[in-house]
């Protein structure tokens, strides 16, 4: 199983990006997927999280209101729209797939198998 992300750049403060990752290997209809994130000598951290069908999302407090996960399963794919974008915001984004992911569980990191490499995001003021 391999994701792959992508859409990652340099944008002003205040920009869009939209990220996404691919999955090959094993259909992930039934798994849920996320978005962590990764800024120099801090900890990953949950960002966005969408349950099996789709029909379920989660937020981190930080990007709620300017950041939407979606996703299609009939392309094996997760996207992440990232809105009104901050400084703060800089990390290197990765996406996560599981399919044993449970709703307490869902912003943590250890719940998810299969992870993409990762793909920087870098805000300037």
């Amino acid at each position: 199983v391999q994701l792959q992300a992508s859409g990652g750049g340099l944008v002003q403060a205040g920009g869009s990006l939209r990220l996404s990752c691919a999955a090959s290997g094993r259909t992930f209809s039934r798994g849920s997927m996320a978005w962590f994130r990764q800024a120099p000598g801090k900890e990953r951290e949950f960002v966005a999280a969408i349950w099996r069908s789709g029909g379920s999302t989660y937020y981190a407090d930080s990007v709620k209101g300017r950041f939407a996960i979606s996703r299609d399963n009939a392309v094996n794919a997760v996207y992440l729209q990232m809105n009104t974008l901050k400084p703060e915001d800089t990390a290197v984004y990765y996406c996560a797939a599981g399919s044993g992911v449970i709703l307490t569980s869902v912003r943590m990191s250890s719940a998810y198998d299969y992870w993409g490499q990762g793909t920087q995001v870098t805000v300037s003021s």
